[in-house]
């Protein structure tokens, strides 16, 4: 897992073609705004999010995020533990995110 500044999150994001972004916050959350292109899978489900985690490609590239950073870096470390080494942590989260928003 690696937490990235929001300039590093996004500027990797930009130049990575195997790249899906993950928002963990509960769909509620999302209802806020959200990274465009971004899938959600609230970290808070418990078991199914274990379980929709396991259908996930593991050759992809995940770009995950949270409010804060908190989730999300749980979330790689999760991931992580799976079997999909390419997790990437926004660090601040949604919270502190200047890139391009869906509200």
């Amino acid at each position: 897992m690696a937490n990235l500044s929001q300039e590093e999150w996004a500027e990797q994001l930009e130049n990575d073609d195997n790249a899906f972004i993950l928002d963990v916050r509960t769909p509620l959350e999302m209802e806020e705004g959200y990274i465009p292109g971004a899938v959600n899978i609230d970290i808070y489900l418990g078991q199914e999010f274990l379980i929709e985690l396991e259908k996930l490609d593991k050759s992809k590239n995940y770009y995950v995020y949270c409010r804060s950073g908190n989730r999300s870096g749980q979330a790689c470390a999760i991931m992580n533990s799976m079997g999909i080494e390419n997790a990437y942590n926004l660090e601040g989260g949604f919270m502190n995110w200047d890139g391009d928003r869906v509200e």
